[in-house]
């Protein structure tokens, strides 16, 4: 009996967390957007001018953030449910937002890495 109160115990603070990971995902998405709003609305010119570097590394630095926190959510959902079925879905989950967050840590650099060589001319 009190091995089952304590499982259900932590299911009930796994579930909690990973609702308010999924939430501070949802959130930084939202943060990303509207920032990358603001930018356009302070520099109306960055949507003539393409490419917009800027816009974009805005956009991806807060996506790149909201899948951490999703990634961490997949994570604390398998902890209560361990079956095979649910591992496989974790391990596919996190392969593809890794390859997700690596590629746009890439693109993230490249812009980086553009924009100061572009400001230092």
């Amino acid at each position: 009996m009190g091995i089952e109160l304590l499982e259900n115990g932590l299911s009930v603070i796994v579930s909690f967390t990973r609702i308010i990971l999924e939430g501070i995902s949802v959130f930084c998405i939202i943060i990303g957007l509207l920032a990358t709003l603001k930018f356009v609305i302070r520099h109306p010119s960055v949507l003539r001018d393409l490419p917009f570097f800027r816009l974009r590394l805005c956009l991806a630095s807060w996506l790149a953030l909201a899948l951490e926190f999703q990634l961490g959510a997949d994570i604390l959902a398998t902890t209560i449910a361990p079956s095979l079925q649910a591992l496989a879905k974790l391990a596919a989950i996190a392969i593809i937002r890794t390859f997700l967050n690596y590629f746009l840590g890439k693109e993230i650099e490249t812009e980086r890495e553009f924009q100061e060589k572009n400001l230092t001319r």
